[in-house]
C-alpha cells in the first residue's frame, strides 16, 4: 500500500470548537478503508484526542511525539497514513514531508495547520502535499479528509498494476462489474459475441478480455475495422489473395481472417461492412472456411469472431442495410457497453490509470490530481466517452508544471457551468442574488467543498466566502 501523510498543528481543543467528547464524532464503518495510521505531534493531548477520532473508525493508530523517531519507525514499518503536526521542534512539517517524500514517492500528504494562507496551501500543493487543510476543522472533516486521501491510494495503486499488467476493463461501477462477469461466462463457450456501444466506450477492450480468459488466449488476436476500407480493399485485407489473381498480385497474400485462425478475430465497426462483403463473411461463419480472392480451394479455420458496432444492428438489419442473418450469427451474445456518464463513479480510477500510462511514457513526474481537478473531471459529461477522457489526461499530463494536475491543466471548457437557467421549471432568466448563489454552489463542489480553494478561484478571501454562504444558507 501507499502512505499518506497528514500534518497536524495545535491542540485538539483550539481546532474543534464544541468539541465535548468522542460522543460528538459520528461513524461511518461501512464506508471507510480501514488503514495503518502513525500520529507525530510534539502536544500529548493532540496525539491523545487524535488517535480517539481515528480508532473510532476502525483505524490502526500509533503516535509519536518525536519526528525522527517517527520516521525511523516508518522505515522499519511502513503504514498506510501519517499525522504529523506542521510546527515542531528540531524538524518542522515540510521537512518531514520532504523526507518522506524522498523514502516514499507514492506517498499521499496533507497539511493540517492553524497558520494558513493561500499561497502557503498553493506551495504546499506544488511541493506533494495532497491536501491542506487548515484550522478550525472538525473531527467529520479530518476524517473524510483521511478517509478520501486512503481511497485516492487504493486508486492510484489499482490504476498503476492496470497500467504494469496490460490492458484490463478500468471500473468498479455495477454496469462494469456486471460485463466483467459475463465476460467470465462466456469466454470459455467460443461463442461469436457482438459488443454494442457509443464510440470510445471500450468495445475492443472487452474482445480482448474475451479473448485472454478464453483457452485462445495463447493464440493471435487480430483487429480489423470495418469502416477503415473501400470494399475491394477489405475483401483483399479479410481473405487475401493468390499470385496472379489480379494485377501486381506478385505473391500469395494471407489474409486477416486466416492470420487469425486458431484465435479470435475482432471486426471494429462491423455495422459499416458493405452488403457483399457481408455475405462473404456470413459464408465464413457458416461454413468455417474462407477462399482467397484468385484461389480455387477453401481454407479450413478455426476461429471465434467477437465484433463490434455504435450502430443499432438490429435497426439496420430491419431497414435492409445489414443482412439479418449475419446479425442473427454476430449476435449469439450481446454485451452493451454503458455511456461514461451512466458509469461515474469510473472516472476517478480511469482518471489514474491514464495519469499512470502517460507518466510511465513521458518520465514526467506527475504524481496526482487535485481534489478541484477531480471535481471538475468527474462532472463533465463525456460525450466522447472513455476515449475523451484518456485525451483529455494527455494534454492535462503535458501542461502541468508541478507534480499535481491542477483545474488551470485541464480544458478550460470542462469546468463551464450554464448561467441562465440552472433547471428553472418556468426557464425564466435569473436575478443577480440567485446567480451568485448557485454559482458559488458550483464552485465549491468544483472544490471538493474546501472553503480555501473555493475563494481562492472566485478570487475572494474566506471571509467573504463565508458571509456570502451565509447569507446564501449555503453553511
Amino acid at each position: 500500500m501507499q502512505y499518506v501523510s497528514c500534518f497536524v498543528e495545535g491542540t485538539i481543543s483550539e481546532s474543534y470548537p464544541g468539541f465535548k467528547g468522542m460522543d460528538d464524532v459520528k461513524i461511518k464503518t461501512q464506508e471507510d478503508l480501514q488503514a495503518a495510521i502513525m500520529v507525530i505531534d510534539d502536544d500529548p493531548i493532540t496525539l491523545k484526542n487524535l488517535r480517539s477520532i481515528l480508532e473510532k473508525v476502525g483505524h490502526s493508530v500509533s503516535t509519536f511525539r518525536d519526528p525522527i523517531r517517527a520516521l525511523k519507525s516508518l522505515d522499519e514499518s511502513p503504514c498506510d497514513l501519517v499525522i504529523s503536526d506542521v510546527r515542531m521542534p528540531g524538524l518542522d512539517g515540510l521537512s518531514v514531508m520532504e523526507r518522506i517524500k524522498g523514502r516514499f514517492p507514492h506517498t499521499e500528504i496533507i497539511l493540517i495547520t492553524g497558520f494558513a494562507s493561500i499561497d502557503g496551501a498553493v506551495d504546499a500543493t506544488k511541493r506533494g502535499a495532497y491536501h491542506y487543510l487548515s484550522k478550525p476543522f472538525t473531527p467529520e472533516e479530518l476524517r473524510r479528509v483521511v478517509s478520501d486521501a486512503v481511497r485516492e491510494k487504493t486508486m492510484r495503486e489499482q490504476a498503476e498494476a492496470s497500467v504494469i499488467n496490460g490492458p484490463v476493463i478500468i471500473g468498479d461501477s455495477l454496469k462494469i462489474r456486471e460485463i466483467e462477469d459475463l465476460i467470465l461466462k462466456i469466454a470459455p463457450l467460443d461463442c461469436n459475441v457482438l459488443i454494442t456501444g457509443d464510440s470510445g466506450t471500450g468495445k475492443e477492450l472487452v474482445a480482448r478480455s474475451i479473448h485472454s480468459h478464453s483457452s485462445r488466449a495463447d493464440k493471435p488476436f487480430v483487429a480489423f475495422n470495418c469502416g477503415g476500407f473501400s470494399e475491394d480493399l477489405i475483401a483483399n485485407e479479410l481473405f487475401g489473395h493468390e499470385k496472379d489473381a489480379f494485377t501486381g498480385a506478385r505473391s500469395r497474400k494471407i489474409g486477416i481472417i486466416e492470420t487469425a485462425n486458431k484465435g479470435t478475430l475482432f471486426l471494429d465497426e462491423v455495422g459499416e461492412m458493405p452488403l457483399s462483403m457481408q455475405v462473404k463473411l456470413l459464408r465464413v461463419l457458416q461454413e468455417r472456411e474462407l477462399m482467397r480472392v484468385g484461389g480455387v480451394n477453401p481454407v479450413p479455420l478455426d476461429i471465434r469472431v467477437v465484433a463490434a458496432t455504435a450502430r443499432e444492428l438490429k435497426v439496420a438489419a430491419a431497414e435492409g442495410v445489414f443482412r439479418q442473418d449475419l446479425y442473427f450469427r454476430l449476435n449469439v451474445i450481446n454485451i452493451a457497453m454503458p455511456r461514461l456518464s451512466e458509469r461515474k463513479e469510473d472516472i476517478p480510477l480511469l482518471v489514474y490509470h491514464f495519469l499512470y500510462k502517460f507518466q510511465r511514457r513521458t518520465g514526467k513526474a506527475v504524481k496526482a490530481v487535485s481534489a478541484g481537478a477531480m471535481n471538475v473531471l468527474s462532472s463533465y459529461a463525456y460525450p466522447g466517452n472513455v476515449r475523451e477522457l484518456e485525451n483529455i489526461m494527455e494534454r492535462a499530463l503535458a501542461l502541468c508544471d508541478g507534480n499535481t494536475i491542477q483545474i488551470r491543466d485541464l480544458p478550460p471548457d470542462l469546468g463551464k457551468v450554464e448561467l441562465y437557467y440552472f433547471d428553472r421549471p418556468d426557464s425564466s432568466l435569473m436575478t443577480l442574488e440567485e446567480l451568485e448563489r448557485d454559482y458559488i454552489r458550483h464552485i465549491l463542489v468544483i472544490a471538493g467543498g474546501v472553503k480555501s480553494d473555493a475563494a481562492r478561484i472566485l478570487g475572494i478571501d474566506r471571509v467573504s466566502l463565508w458571509r456570502r454562504m451565509k447569507k446564501h444558507g449555503l453553511e
